[in-house]
């Protein structure tokens, strides 16, 4: 299991020793999760020093920001995290909507970097990565291998991007400005749903011993870290909206598979409220929901593929979400038609319509999920659905005018913003949303076993055994196992006292 980052203990001396001879020299210094999870533990000298640095440059304080406590300026600290709250003025449902905004994590603005330090970190502190000597190879769709590459650099460590070419041009406007060699930008056939090809390259890769894949779908670390620390931030988010309005519970977690790290939140979440977990995917590529495949444009929910960290078992509802309706809600959302529609019709405030940008093509599918969720479970004023806006509109300037040409040929002007308000807000509907029982639970499970075992080798018994939700808590353990490490390497690098 080494290939899936669960090691908690040295592995390769020799790495180790190199690795922090590295570091020694360097200065940087690692987080622990529980940091990362409470920036209250963060050491008061860190925070001072952080304050003189810049979020959006690759230096290795910038590792303590990455948490969801980051305020509007992506400097300062905040008790609660950032969050909007969508009413039934704009989602046409009486159950309060909360989004996190993973628009304020460093350097990427987007909460996937988070999952690349955490996929990263253990790699590092057991010796199974040499910053001096390897590469780390960071496959996604857009915003974990951003996150990967940001992660490297601000280590002083040598990043390789993997993704598919017909990602937005604003990923790759990004990732060309902080690589030092275009060829550690490679972009792979396809788009969106083309995960397989992603991992071909990854194989290719990975048969040089210089190259380290760290493959967030695949990478228990990623799912951790969303459990532990994105699933106390929404607790914190929800407990803050609760108190301004007792008897509020918690009835749902709402996000899109993706990588299935941020779902782990969701098991947090209902041990400690109760809520239902719902999974999200595109109508266009249904694989949760009907076996199904195909292309689609909602970026940043790669699929045709069942996550070997997704906790399938303990999924309460899948549902699709069209890329007509993201793509529609983002000319509503983040043009001056739309924009002007949503003050003149719906009458939003200025700072309301401003609350929109925060809002990526993905953020926008768990929003109409949450939607959809809203009305096919009947939920009222006092139940609330909490989701994550994984990063912002910024990222999709370039998709907007694909998009008009797409669906409104003749102009998007306000006739086609009230349609889109319409359809996708007001008139959401509650097809393709499945309640799971056993036996759906079970069909998708199953769904990952040509993936991960005939594909990529993973034993049988490595796939069967996180059927178990025994198998998912243990995992637990490796969170103190890790920070323990991180502790030990820092002070073997010089980064703390001893």
């Amino acid at each position: 299991m080494t290939s899936l980052g669960l090691e908690h203990d040295v592995v390769d001396e020799g790495v180790y020793s190199r690795a922090v001879e590295r570091f020694r020299a360097t200065g940087a210094r690692l987080p622990t999760f529980a940091q990362l999870a409470d920036p209250a533990r963060i050491p008061a000298q860190v925070a001072a020093e952080l304050a003189g640095v810049d979020p959006d440059q690759p230096h290795a304080l910038n590792l303590f920001r990455v948490h969801w406590y980051n305020g509007e300026d992506r400097k300062t600290l905040v008790s609660v995290p950032g969050h909007v709250v969508l009413g039934e003025q704009l989602t046409g449902v009486p159950a309060p909507i909360i989004v996190a905004l993973g628009d304020r994590f460093p350097m990427i603005r987007a909460h996937k970097v988070l999952a690349a330090y955490a996929c990263l970190a253990p790699r590092l502190v057991t010796g199974q990565f040499d910053p001096g000597t390897q590469r780390a190879i960071w496959p996604s769709t857009g915003n974990y291998c951003r996150g990967g590459i940001a992660i490297s650099k601000a280590l002083g460590c040598h990043g390789v991007a993997v993704l598919p070419e017909g990602m937005s041009a604003e990923r790759f406007r990004w990732l060309a400005a902080w690589v030092a060699d275009e060829r550690d930008v490679v972009r792979t056939p396809g788009s969106e749903s083309n995960v397989k090809e992603i991992y071909d390259e990854c194989a290719r890769l990975a048969a040089d011993p210089a190259n380290v894949v760290l493959n967030q779908f695949c990478e228990f670390g990623n799912h951790l870290a969303h459990f532990l620390c994105t699933g106390l931030a929404l607790e914190r988010v929800f407990l803050a909206q609760r108190e301004s309005r007792p008897g509020l519970r918690l009835a749902a977690f709402v996000s899109a598979t993706g990588s299935a790290g941020t779902l782990a939140a969701g098991d947090h979440l209902k041990e400690r409220f109760g809520s239902r977990t719902v999974a999200v995917e595109a109508l266009e590529c249904p694989t949760m929901l009907y076996n199904g495949f195909g292309e689609h444009n909602i970026q940043g929910i790669g699929d045709k593929h069942i996550p070997f960290i997704h906790n399938v078992t303990n999924t309460d509802v899948a549902l699709a979400v069209s890329d007509r309706a993201t793509d529609s809600l983002n000319l509503l959302f983040n043009t001056a038609v739309g924009r002007e529609w949503l003050a003149a019709e719906l009458a939003l405030s200025e700072d309301q319509i401003a609350e929109l940008a925060n809002f990526g093509l993905s953020s926008l599918a768990n929003i109409v999920a949450a939607i959809k969720v809203a009305k096919a479970f009947a939920l009222g004023p006092d139940d609330a659905i909490v989701t994550v806006a994984t990063d912002g509109a910024g990222m999709y300037t370039s998709e907007l005018e694909p998009a008009e040409r797409k669906l409104f040929p003749a102009g998007f002007d306000g006739v086609a913003a009230q349609r889109v308000f319409i359809e996708h807000l007001a008139g959401a509907d509650t097809d393709h949303v499945l309640e799971l029982d056993a036996r759906d639970r079970d069909r998708i499970f199953n769904l990952g076993y040509f993936t991960w075992v005939e594909q990529q080798g993973v034993s049988l018994d490595d796939f069967e055994r996180r059927r178990d939700q025994g198998f998912w808590r243990d995992l637990r353990a490796l969170i103190p196992a890790w920070d323990a490490r991180i502790e030990a390497f820092n002070r073997e690098t010089g980064a703390t006292d001893p």
